[in-house]
């Protein structure tokens, strides 16, 4: 999943990680432009941290964090 590096936060999701936590995070080190319905003349900018968030069926480990770009 493609979200923001908050959903790391919150109690609901800490429950939700123990319970199936995720296999890696990959935190992207620059900040993307996500722009509403592809519309990138009115979004110029970001100052929103993104991240892929990757989940294997049956996965028990720890969550391995890693950066891109």
């Amino acid at each position: 999943m493609f979200l923001k590096v908050l959903f790391l936060e919150g109690k609901a999701r800490k429950e939700l990680f123990n319970k199936y936590p995720p296999k890696t995070v990959y935190i992207s080190s620059s900040r993307i432009n996500c722009a509403k319905n592809g519309d990138f003349d009115t979004y110029t900018s970001s100052a929103i941290a993104y991240a892929w968030f990757i989940w294997e069926k049956g996965y028990c480990g720890e969550t391995i964090i890693k950066w891109t770009n």
